[in-house]
């Protein structure tokens, strides 16, 4: 088998068979894991180390209302789960010596930087303070990457733009061009798909939310072309993650989520 569409087979039994038997030996509960996951700080020091972490922003606002930090924000979507079997895969298809759970970290917490790697969800409801402003610009500026996801059309970019305007004031978002290295880091990624939220995968009709008919991978570069944040707008990876082992989920859209973040993973620790 090309060495291509090994990986792509790997990638998809990893879905099936490693999520499968993670799903069955999971013994706690939703909720307990939601109480217990608010309260893994980066600054812990029970924690042994590790090589990578898969690292959630914790940012205030976003729905719900307020500014506290807990359960229930935007920022917690598809929280501990679909880090947790993002993680999984991971562990299976490199050598990178993963933390095997989630890492949720306030984006003004002065350890953020001990992890190159964020992952931001529904970022289109997110209303940073100051003092996250200044913390994402100087984490991303120090060699942090951040990837954002699951928001979906006109008003939720525009807020997700101004918002990043504050944080990157000189640089505008723009089209990831397809021949750049994230696309090919590890798996060779020809298109973008657009991802569903999991409702609409089992119904298997439309795919889009709101106005975002088209996936787009937009991204942030500084003066030196270095690529700070990769955007996934009109698209649900995290879903995608959460979901994989459910036998009427698409492997389509499972497989193409895992791959493009395995990706992004292997794009911010080689960077």
């Amino acid at each position: 088998m090309w060495p291509l569409l090994a990986r792509r087979a790997a990638v998809s039994a990893a879905v099936i068979t490693t999520l499968g038997v993670a799903a069955g030996a999971r013994s706690s509960s939703s909720a307990e894991s939601a109480e217990r996951g608010t309260r893994i700080l980066a600054a812990d020091p029970a924690r042994p180390p590790h090589s990578f972490y898969f690292s959630r922003a914790a940012y205030g606002g976003g729905a719900g209302g307020g500014r506290r930090w807990g359960w229930g924000r935007s920022w917690a979507t598809d929280y501990p789960k679909a880090d947790r079997q993002f993680l999984t895969v991971v562990r299976r298809l490199t050598n990178l010596d993963a933390y095997e759970q989630e890492n949720a970290v306030r984006l003004d917490d002065p350890n953020l930087r001990r992890f190159p790697f964020l992952y931001a969800v529904e970022v289109g409801n997110m209303s940073l303070s100051e003092e996250e402003v200044k913390g994402l610009r100087e984490y991303l500026l120090a060699g942090g990457f951040l990837v954002a996801d699951d928001f979906w059309g006109t008003q939720e970019w525009q807020n997700f733009e101004a918002q990043m305007r504050r944080v990157f004031p000189e640089y505008p978002i723009v089209e990831v061009p397809k021949d750049h290295e994230i696309f090919s880091s590890f798996y060779k990624i020809k298109e973008i798909i657009q991802v569903p939220n999991v409702g609409q995968a089992m119904e298997g009709e439309r795919t889009h939310e709101r106005d975002g008919y088209v996936a787009h991978c937009r991204g942030i570069f500084d003066d030196k072309g270095r690529l700070l944040v990769v955007v996934n707008w009109n698209t649900d990876l995290g879903d995608a993650w959460e979901w994989a082992e459910q036998p009427h989920y698409s492997l389509r859209y499972s497989t193409y989520a895992y791959q493009i973040g395995v990706n992004f993973v292997v794009y911010a620790m080689s960077h």
